[in-house]
């Protein structure tokens, strides 16, 4: 049986990938409007109401209208955007972060794909916290660099295009300086934490690739874990899964640096636990693709956990 798959809004670079990703696949059948009919708000409403599967790959205003055009209550949805990560009813599309999240997404009519920083930064948070490693209430830092390409067109067009009136020959800048990020709100409730992280992002002169960096001052932290205890709580979570890896500690104490490209092009993200007991401090790093793991592949990965078919079906 032929599953009916309506990406709205299919020409941004995480619907570009979504498209390409999931065109060539036989079980679905790929709906896209053009331009002229995407303005013509009845061949809009019929694609979102005929579709089993809507895709939103919209700003966030757009996915909250395409939602509450969405009249047929057989029509499931999975939001890129950032419209509804914290909102009630939507279940959180990050299937290795919870027990029970697979079964959840394989019962839920909307899902909401995490954010590309948010990923990294609760693939490492979120089990500390449920392991009791790090308290609720902690002050978590989270640093972070992410390739141009999450910054979608407007950026790219910034880093690469030279008649841009914006064009910029940065090679590093940093940025959400008035720490109003839009992905902290995700970061917060799904890691369980009680207070904001603090957040530092960053953009750096490559096209696609991430590293979200968690420091952690171990001799502060309550019971003073050891490297050994960040590492297997965080090994203990993803053993098994196929998307998810946490280095051994031999294999990070052999790094002398971390490529923020090492993933690109892939849906595979990989946590590295650089630490020093005897100075009482770590450093956990996550690696991934932004527009991978990050985005389209995620949401590839959604789709297939919510229709029960292979979960790294397009993706490996």
């Amino acid at each position: 049986m032929v599953t009916k798959v309506f990406i709205d809004g299919a020409s941004g670079t995480t619907g570009l990938e979504i498209r390409e990703r999931l065109a060539p696949r036989r079980e679905l059948e790929l709906t896209v409007l053009d331009d002229a009919r995407r303005k013509d708000a009845s061949a809009r409403a019929d694609a979102l109401n005929s579709a089993e599967m809507v895709i939103l790959c919209l700003p966030d205003g757009a996915a909250r209208e395409a939602v509450g055009l969405i009249a047929n209550p057989k029509v499931r949805v999975i939001d890129p955007s950032t419209a509804h990560r914290v909102a009630e009813g939507w279940v959180f599309g990050f299937p290795e972060l919870e027990t029970a999240r697979r079964q959840e997404l394989r019962q839920a009519s909307r899902v909401t794909n995490p954010g590309c920083y948010s990923t990294g930064f609760l693939a490492i948070v979120r089990p500390l916290v449920r392991a009791g490693v790090v308290p609720a209430d902690w002050p978590v830092l989270c640093n972070a660099v992410s390739g141009y390409s999450g910054g979608g067109k407007s950026m790219i067009a910034e880093f690469e295009d030279t008649r841009a009136p914006n064009y910029s020959r940065e090679a590093f800048r940093t940025y959400g300086l008035g720490l109003e990020h839009k992905h902290v709100d995700e970061m917060q409730k799904h890691a369980g934490l009680t207070q904001r992280p603090l957040f530092a992002p960053s953009v750096g002169r490559f096209y696609r690739g991430m590293l979200v960096e968690i420091p952690l001052p171990l001799s502060a932290l309550p019971g003073h874990p050891g490297v050994k205890q960040i590492h297997a709580a965080l090994a203990d979570s993803y053993r098994g899964e196929q998307l998810v890896e946490v280095a051994s500690l031999e294999e990070a104490a052999s790094k002398k640096a971390l490529d923020a490209e090492e993933l690109k092009d892939t849906n595979r993200l990989k946590i590295y636990v650089f630490g020093n007991d005897a100075r009482g401090q770590a450093r956990v790093v996550a690696v991934l693709d932004n527009l991978g793991k990050g985005a389209s592949g995620a949401c590839v990965q959604n789709l297939n956990v919510m229709m029960g078919w292979p979960e790294t079906e397009g993706l490996l």
